[in-house]
């Protein structure tokens, strides 16, 4: 049976200090997932006693309980970190910050084979994207070691020297502060490592935070609540988190309130542009990561395995990511070897157990999200492009969101699938005729996240990649993933970056001091 990688037991209501038991049989360890929310320090029930059940992607069955917030507790927690923030030295005292991020740090380590199993429970993601070689848990909680290191050397006041304007002398102090209170809003693709990139700097910064976590991942921002209360110093309402069924209504009470000074979002565009409007009626200081379309360019001297094995990644986590590669760009001249060769190189792909070493790929998070991504595979097929492989469901996978690894050629970049960011493992291939077009066609979208481009000569593929207008790009296969490395988009791909000195920066703001001489 596909589904049977994972085996619940009975579920306990998820009142406060009781916790739902299941055992994941990935890693063979019991999971005790948090079913409350954190508010101002301790782990509580919704205050309508609500809860909301948490599914299995693989299973389609219900594998827990958390609390189902609503108005009354985002009212809690706002109030709770707006008063941490102005009436606490959070703020203010580094030192403090960094031992308790380094308690929330060794937190994590202590639980991170439960924490893994969790992780994997809720998104259906298989057991390698859950460890070393992939972004789900290990490499995100290692990713807080960068700021651990870096905090300590970082430059809070810089003098800038003594300037006589008016007849006054002034010597001039610029100096970084917290930005005040942050809502930090994810989704439920890779939700540890968002979380974790949103949050670790927020509170290095010396903000306090609302984490509002994804309906469907609700577990992965839970649990982090419960780690910071039981092993950190953190102080209450420092930082908070909040699960609910329906986002809509405490995502817009949390990022219309005047009390919260930075929205930071990932999401879909279309969530971001409403988000960015919410915040204009109070300005709040916004960071957005948002859509892809990424254009994979394959140069006409390039090697075709390794290119052709880089676009395995519509597969990686089911295509859910916005910085996958999903337009692959071919020369003419090579495409008939191209459409030979990919469906081989896709033929390796395997899936349907998540628990089997070796698998890139596991289902969609949810019933809603696969019939989206196959309304655009029947969008492609009427718009008239070709249908290279897969299309559909497995008929060999009766439970589980799954969606065949689909292939389709003959691509203009004019057509739906080659516009729109569909989230699933599906690849357009778009021919073109020389290296111009391709670059033309590469930056003709809404969206500038991320590229790659493959060349036999070192100096034309870095001539191309720095042509187009994305904020990340990968040449002949680099990896560019990294807690020191930005990450972010050009148009409408996001404002701002996350992770690397940028990213602590989007939670700063920049103060001059001039004193009289």
């Amino acid at each position: 049976m596909p589904g049977a990688w994972l085996h619940c037991g009975a579920n306990v209501s998820p009142l406060s200090g009781v916790r739902t038991e299941q055992r994941s049989q990935i890693w063979n360890v019991i999971m005790n997932p948090e079913a409350n929310l954190f508010i101002d320090g301790a782990l509580v029930p919704a205050a309508s006693g609500k809860t909301y059940p948490n599914i299995s992607p693989v299973t389609e069955e219900v594998i827990g309980q958390v609390a189902d917030a609503g108005p009354e507790d985002m009212e809690r927690a706002i109030a709770a970190a707006r008063r941490a923030f102005d009436e606490t030295e959070w703020s203010t005292d580094h030192a403090f910050r960094l031992r308790c991020l380094t308690q929330l740090r060794d937190g994590l380590q202590t639980v991170r084979e439960e924490f893994k199993a969790q992780i994997a429970a809720e998104t259906g993601s298989p057991i390698d994207i859950c460890g070393e070689m992939g972004p789900q848990c290990d490499l995100p909680i290692g990713f807080i070691d960068y700021t651990l290191e870096t905090l300590p050397a970082f430059q809070w006041s810089r003098d800038i020297g003594v300037s006589e304007k008016m007849g006054i002398k002034s010597r001039r102090l610029v100096e970084k502060e917290a930005a005040g209170v942050v809502a930090c809003i994810t989704p439920w693709n890779v939700p540890l490592q968002i979380n974790l990139a949103k949050c670790i700097p927020a509170l290095a910064a010396g903000c306090t935070v609302i984490l509002k976590a994804a309906p469907d991942t609700p577990w992965s921002a839970t649990m982090l609540g419960r780690v910071i209360h039981e092993h950190t110093d953190i102080p209450p309402g420092v930082f908070n988190v909040i699960t609910s069924e329906d986002p809509v209504e405490v995502g817009d009470q949390l990022t219309g309130d005047p009390r919260v000074d930075v929205i930071s979002f990932t999401g879909s565009t279309t969530v971001g542009k409403h988000i960015m409007a919410r915040a204009a009626q109070t300005v709040k200081k916004v960071f957005l990561e948002l859509g892809g379309k990424s254009a994979n360019i394959i140069l006409d001297d390039a090697d075709l395995n390794g290119a052709l094995l880089s676009c395995l990644g519509v597969c990686f986590h089911a295509g859910q990511g916005c910085a996958i590669l999903t337009r692959l760009l071919v020369p003419k001249s090579r495409q008939a070897e191209v459409e030979q060769m990919l469906p081989t190189y896709f033929d390796f792909i395997q899936y349907g157990d998540p628990s089997s070493s070796g698998q890139i790929m596991g289902p969609l998070i949810n019933a809603k999200q696969r019939e989206r991504v196959l309304a655009y595979i029947e969008k492609g097929k009427a718009e008239g492009a070709r249908l290279l492989m897969g299309g559909g469901r497995p008929e060999n996978l009766e439970k589980g969101y799954w969606v065949q690894p689909t292939i389709f050629t003959d691509v203009s970049n004019d057509m739906t699938i080659a516009r729109e960011e569909i989230f699933g493992p599906v690849l357009a291939v778009i021919p073109y005729d020389d290296e111009e077009e391709a670059i033309r066609i590469a930056n003709d979208s809404d969206y500038g996240l991320s590229g790659g481009v493959w060349s036999a000569d070192l100096d034309r593929a870095m001539a191309v990649a720095r042509r187009i207008r994305t904020g990340t790009m990968s040449v002949n296969g680099g990896v560019y993933y990294g807690a020191d490395s930005p990450f972010g988009g050009y148009k409408q791909s996001g404002v701002g970056r996350e992770m690397g000195p940028e990213g602590f920066e989007e939670y700063l703001e920049t103060k001059t001091i001039a004193i009289a001489e």
